[in-house]
């Protein structure tokens, strides 16, 4: 469930901070890169920031779990 969410919250960062760099602010695609490199560097760390938000706001998913894709 967590991992659903990890994807959710990552894609809407993304779309958002596109349309404010579009509309509002190139400096926006910033934020763009960091969840960017934020989940290239899960990849290889397997530790992912947002998910240690979600699990320590009690979001259900696999407690042990701490990379990006959790289950």
């Amino acid at each position: 469930m967590r991992n659903r969410i990890v994807h959710a919250v990552a894609g809407t960062i993304i779309i958002v901070s596109l349309l404010l760099a579009i509309y509002i602010n190139i400096n926006w695609l910033w934020l763009t890169g960091f969840v960017g490199i934020n989940l290239f560097q899960s990849s290889f760390t397997n530790w992912c920031l947002m998910s240690d938000i979600l699990r320590k706001m009690g979001v259900e998913g696999s407690e042990n779990a701490r990379g990006c894709d959790v289950s």
